[in-house]
This record gives C-alpha cells, sequence and structure tokens, in this order.
C-alpha cells in the first residue's frame, strides 16, 4: 500500500543521505522525504493510486498515458509463454528499466530546467510523501528549509549547482522507484523486475519469494509488521544520518 511505499522510500532516502560526509539536516530531510514520495511513482499505472489522483486531472491523464503505453510495450513484447494480461498495472513501470529510465529523465529535466525545474521535482516529491504518510511531512520540510535559512552558509540553495542536483534528484527518484518495485516482489503477485530478460521463457516474467515468504498487500503481515518495522528504522536511520558517530 502507499504508505508502506513511502515509508520504505523515506528508509532509503535516509540511507543515501547517509552516504554523504557530514550531511545537513535540511539535505537529511529532503532526501528522504523525495525518495518516500517518489518510492509511489510506478503506481501511476493504476487509476486510483494515490499517484495518479495527486494533481487532479494532470495526473489522471499522465496515468492513462502511462497505462496505454505499458499495454501497448506488453502486447509488442510478451512471449506465448507469457500469461495474458491487459499488460497496464505491475508492468512496464513496475520493472527495474523503468526505474532506471524515470531516474535518468528526471535528471535531464532538472539539468536543462534548472531551479525552478528542481524546485517542481521536489515539491512533487514531497506532495507525494505528505498523501501517503501525513501533513506531518509538510510540516518537516518546512523546519528544514527554516533551519537551512539559518545557517551561517545561508539558504540550503546558496550553492545551488544545476548538474548536482540533476544528479542527486535523478538517482533519488530512481532508488524509489527501485524499491516501490521491490516492495511489490514479496507480494504474491510478484513484479517482472527483470524485463525484458527473458525467464523460463517469459519476457514479463514475475519475480517473488516463495509462497511461505510472501504477503497479501494490506494485510496483517504489511499492517503489523512491515510498515511498523519501516517506522523504526526510519528513526533509526535519521539519527545515524545526523549523528553517525552514535552508531560506530
Amino acid at each position: 500500500m502507499g504508505r508502506s511505499h513511502a515509508a520504505t522510500g523515506w528508509c532509503a532516502g535516509l540511507g543515501l543521505s547517509a552516504l554523504w560526509e557530514q550531511p545537513s539536516p535540511p539535505m537529511v530531510v529532503l532526501m528522504a522525504t523525495a525518495t518516500a514520495g517518489y518510492a509511489l511513482l510506478p503506481d501511476l499505472d493504476h487509476r486510483s493510486s494515490t499517484a495518479s489522483r495527486l494533481l487532479g486531472p494532470l495526473t489522471t491523464v499522465a496515468s492513462a498515458g502511462l497505462r496505454r503505453a505499458s499495454a501497448a510495450v506488453y502486447q509488442r513484447t510478451r512471449t506465448g509463454a507469457d500469461t495474458r494480461r491487459d499488460g497496464q498495472h505491475r508492468h512496464l513501470a513496475h520493472t527495474g528499466l523503468f526505474a532506471v529510465a524515470a531516474g535518468l529523465l528526471t535528471a535531464l529535466i532538472t539539468a536543462l530546467g534548472g531551479l525552478i525545474a528542481t524546485l517542481i521535482v521536489l515539491a512533487i516529491g514531497v506532495l507525494l510523501a505528505t498523501a501517503a504518510l501525513g501533513d506531518w511531512v509538510l510540516g518537516a520540510v518546512t523546519g528544514a528549509l527554516l533551519l537551512a535559512g539559518l545557517q551561517a552558509n545561508g539558504p540550503i540553495l546558496a550553492g545551488y549547482d544545476t548538474a548536482r542536483a540533476g544528479l542527486i534528484l535523478g538517482l533519488l527518484v530512481a532508488v524509489g522507484c527501485l524499491i516501490h518495485n521491490l516492495g511489490d516482489l514479496v507480494t504474491h503477485s510478484g513484479v517482472p523486475l527483470l524485463w525484458p530478460l527473458r525467464i523460463r521463457s517469459q519476457a514479463w516474467y514475475r519475480i517473488r519469494p516463495p509462497a511461505a515468504l510472501r504477503f497479501r498487500a494490506g494485510g496483517p503481515a504489511e499492517s503489523l509488521l512491515i510498515f511498523p518495522a519501516s517506522v523504526l528504522l526510519g528513526g533509526l536511520l535519521f539519527v545515524n544520518a545526523l549523528y553517525p558517530a552514535a552508531f560506530a
């Protein structure tokens, strides 16, 4: 479900921020929030998902376009061994190739669009994360930006670099999408993560763990185990990103 995807995306963003040497609190919060938000992006291929409903008609049209594209690609590339499906939800947008393409496209748009494009990409990520996790996310981001403005080095955008911003945001979007796919991978349906590689003669082979390790989306395992564990891990990673010595 959306909140679990966002929570695991938050953890992934915190993990990425820890790779930076002494990241500032605003940077940690923004990276975690962006990754959490874009961890919902693959579900743009579902007409009633958070991503599809986020911006009203704009994301509704984008969702319809993605579903049509996914169905067309599925019909053109499926083999005789693939199960006959409509090729929309959990197809093209739930592949590793889509995650990479989304990251590269984000990097390109940000590099060409400069600061305005950067702010738009960040804003969409924040809105997605807020829709999935609650209004506290918006409060955390607002607090982070205010803190950045009070720092000795000035506002967080004082050292803004177009190329670097593009690479960072592209990475966050790609990782967010990949984390989403890994989450869906352990459900009963699985995902065609390695498309277009052929496995057992199938181009859209659905990768998933043994039956005993799978769980139902929105079921007890997710509500009572996956989501709470992600929240706890997120808290620990947040402390580690800001105070790595505490876990040394």
